[in-house]
């Protein structure tokens, strides 16, 4: 059995041939139970945890596992918050084949199922992106987007200009031809973008869903807890709500639990998930006015095709 670092999955994936692989993996049957996440202190509102995500295609079975300590990078900094591998065996004869880096390909397959989901429901002409976010993932999710639309111009917006301004030094350089610059004046951000995709760890909204304007499209990762998250009401109320999965959304995304709670949405309202959009079972953006919305929490089967892209790759490279 293979094991594989997180650097030779970095070196390995690109964002045209992940999606490509997302398509086709959504487009077909697949077995995906929903997640299990296990407090390891029921006691505590922010305790330790760990989690396992199987899921299983014609070709793979995968386990993905993670621990999640928060307290981790306060004792020491060579500690991570989470730790996350992905087992994958062969669907055929069950042999395990490859032990992956779990949190490397959380970040590529994360970014590449948000431009996936942009792909059906982004207006073709997009070509301004705002990313709200400075973590780890902020750079993934602007290169992802910019590899399925005609990109010129990518804004970062994070409450540390420093940790902005970072970001846009790593996609400059993995982008040159692309004008890219830290967002200084959210409102007049939000107006003029085309594409707006969020991956932060806010509670609270991020803007007022009034600025968005008709034919905009916009994104939502970062939030896994039914009681907080990125965006407000109003504009879940006026959009074309898509999600990665409903079993999943529905148990934890607060972008849409909490408007179901105020009274004045219905989960009834959301136009479908990923797999009905691959499968052609519902259609994406209808006109060039409407305003879409797609909330993602993250799948197990995304996990498999990110972790069988890579061993596939290298054993090919063999």
């Amino acid at each position: 059995m293979q094991v594989i670092d997180a650097d030779t999955v970095h070196q390995t994936l690109n964002f045209p041939t992940l999606i490509s692989e997302l398509r086709e993996a959504f487009s077909k049957p697949a077995g995906m139970p929903q997640r299990q996440v296990f407090s390891l202190d029921e006691g505590s509102s922010h305790s330790d945890a760990f989690a396992v995500l199987p899921s299983w295609n014609d070709k793979t079975i995968a386990i993905k596992a993670f621990t999640y300590f928060p307290d981790n990078p306060a004792k020491s900094s060579e500690l991570e918050s989470l730790y996350s591998k992905i087992m994958i065996f062969d669907r055929k004869t069950g042999v395990p084949q490859a032990l992956v880096d779990g949190t490397s390909v959380t970040y590529w397959r994360t970014a590449a199922i948000s431009a996936l989901g942009a792909d059906f429901l982004a207006r073709r002409d997009a070509s301004k992106l705002l990313v709200f976010g400075t973590g780890r993932l902020a750079s993934f999710m602007a290169l992802a987007h910019a590899s399925i639309r005609p990109i010129s111009e990518i804004s970062i917006w994070g409450r540390d200009p420093n940790k902005a301004q970072s970001i846009v030094e790593a996609v400059s350089l993995a982008r040159p031809d692309i004008k890219v610059t830290v967002c200084d004046d959210v409102e007049k951000s939000v107006k003029a973008a085309d594409i707006i995709s969020c991956a932060t760890g806010s509670p609270t909204p991020l803007f007022n869903g009034d600025w968005v304007q008709a034919g905009t499209h916009t994104d939502f990762v970062g939030n896994h807890n039914h009681d907080k998250r990125e965006c407000d009401t109003g504009l879940i109320l006026k959009s074309s709500v898509y999600v990665d999965s409903k079993i999943n959304v529905f148990a934890e995304a607060g972008e849409l639990l909490i408007p179901v709670a105020e009274g004045v949405y219905s989960i009834d309202s959301v136009v479908g998930e990923l797999a009905q959009l691959c499968k052609n079972q519902v259609s994406g953006r209808k006109n060039e006015q409407e305003i879409t919305l797609f909330k993602t929490v993250g799948t197990a089967l995304a996990d498999l095709v990110g972790a069988q892209l890579v061993y596939s790759q290298l054993q090919a490279d063999h």
